[in-house]
């Protein structure tokens, strides 16, 4: 495609963010993990409803999960399981967690490990931990939004310049403006990226079939290549294990954008209300998958699944609309990207470098914005532009570690027996045999490694717990009152201690 308009509609989105991510301030100081943080607690529920939905749907929206559709048929519906369990995992804890940030002052995940088990150094573990699931998240969307570039400017733009200027460009407005921009961003590239799925998904299926239902499209699957309506797909590598253990292990990762998003809102019912409506938003991923399922007969000879969207559009759509697959993509990537980066730099500020310097609040807010500097540069860039792997499995791996956290979020809202010991014990082995079971041995007998992971982390918690002393009745009850109110009673409390 010899046409400049596709890299112009691109390069026209990334302006328009990068002024609604810089205006995103209003002349408020960024300073403090307050305001930098989590936006003051401040966003209404439109707001919050784009920001929790652009952040929850990703780069694998236009890329990865029709990249799964292609290559491995139906296991990529695992995509619509975890997104309808992300709105009632919202709906539910969304408001807990925020009263517990409004009422404790948290501004971090792992800040709130911290206060309910009274020990900085498992909030700096589950920091760590959750930093490494954060980051293979982030690396996926700078992989997605680099390879948009790359494509949209007919290769003049290649992976590692184009991931240096995809970073570089939310550097300036994270650095700026911090969560604020991420709400503002989101909210620009959520309906940004609802309205070009639909429409690159409508006129994919009429060039493919000639009509606008998905039946037609799954009909010609089913009489020509009918291996991909069924496990373990074509390829022969998706296991039932497998695909349900990494559903398994994607629906026990709290990852800690989440809980800053939700900590963001200007009040517990408003994180009701934007979760109530999450599943309406969630249909943006259909039309895409379709599209995959459509390469499956339209491109027989891709070399790289992930592309599948990406070259039927240049094969077969306008320009026009290619130059909008390309702002949605990118925006896909982006949306994603910015709040994990951000989590991961508040965090390490808050959790783990301010216990150990003993920085005041004051310096500590300046480092986590700083440090998004080297953690792009030194950390998610060098991974990205080495491109280790295709763009789910990358997600599946970072959600095994980011899983192995569980522990501690059962202790703040169903067992206040949980000690700091047992949360503790429970995550290192949980984290050594998911490295082992990724690196050394990947997924033993079809299982995950995360769901490995969990198999042995849980037993342990609950033994080291039983057999450790627990937190204060007094802080099991004040975090207990917020997360089981009709639940709690004195005598649980009391068990606690």
């Amino acid at each position: 495609m010899n046409s400049p308009w596709p890299l112009l509609i691109t390069l026209t989105y990334v302006a328009i963010a990068m002024v609604i991510g810089l205006r995103a301030r209003a002349g408020r100081s960024m300073n403090s993990l307050e305001e930098w943080g989590v936006a003051g607690r401040s966003m209404g529920p439109v707001t919050l409803y784009l920001l929790i939905a652009a952040g929850s749907v990703s780069a694998y929206t236009f890329m990865g999960a029709p990249g799964w559709a292609y290559s491995k048929g139906v296991a990529v519906f695992y995509v619509a399981i975890y997104l309808a369990y992300l709105a009632l995992v919202a709906w539910y804890f969304g408001p807990k967690v925020w009263q517990f940030g409004e009422q404790f002052g948290h501004v971090t995940q792992a800040s709130a490990i911290s206060d309910r088990y009274q020990s900085p150094a498992l909030g700096a573990l589950a920091a760590l931990v959750m930093a490494i699931g954060s980051i293979a998240y982030a690396v996926l969307q700078t992989i997605g939004s680099a390879y948009i570039l790359f494509v949209m400017s007919g290769g003049l733009i290649p992976i590692w310049l184009g991931v240096v200027l995809v970073l570089a460009c939310i550097a300036v407005y994270l650095y700026a403006s911090g969560q604020r921009a991420i709400g503002r961003t989101n909210a620009f590239q959520g309906v940004l990226m609802l309205i070009v799925a639909w429409a690159v998904g409508l006129w994919a299926m009429h060039s493919a079939t000639g009509g606008l239902s998905f039946a037609g499209v799954f009909e010609r699957i089913q009489a020509e290549h009918s291996e991909f309506l069924t496990l373990p797909g074509a390829g022969g590598d998706m296991s039932f294990s497998f695909w349900t253990t990494s559903i398994v292990v994607s629906m026990f990762s709290f990852m800690p954008p989440v809980w800053t998003q939700w900590m963001s809102a200007a009040s517990a019912r408003t994180i009701r209300r934007s979760a109530t409506w999450l599943p309406t938003y969630y249909v943006v991923i259909l039309p895409m998958v379709v599209v995959g399922f459509i390469g499956i007969f339209s491109l027989p000879d891709l070399a790289r699944a992930d592309t599948v969207v990406l070259e039927y559009a240049m094969q077969h759509l306008p320009v026009v609309l290619v130059g909008l697959l390309g702002a949605g993509t990118l925006a896909a990537s982006m949306s994603s990207s910015e709040p994990f980066i951000h989590s991961v730099s508040l965090s390490l500020s808050k959790d783990v470098l301010q216990p150990v310097l003993k920085l005041s609040d004051g310096v500590t807010g300046k480092l986590a914005r700083l440090l998004i500097l080297p953690i792009m540069f030194f950390v998610v860039a060098p991974l990205a532009i080495a491109e280790p792997g295709s763009l789910v499995m990358i997600l599946l791996v970072g959600l095994g570690f980011a899983s192995q956290v569980l522990p501690a979020f059962i202790g703040m809202f169903f067992w206040p027996r949980a000690s700091r010991l047992g949360v503790m014990a429970g995550i290192v082995i949980g984290f050594l045999i998911t490295t082992a079971f990724t690196v050394l041995w990947p997924h033993p007998l079809g299982i995950h490694a995360g769901f490995w992971g969990l198999m042995l982390n849980l037993p342990v918690f609950v033994a080291v717990s039983l057999m450790t002393p627990a937190t204060h009745a007094e802080v099991v009850e004040r975090f207990f009152r917020i997360a089981a109110p009709r639940g709690f009673t004195q005598r649980r409390c009391s068990a606690a201690g």
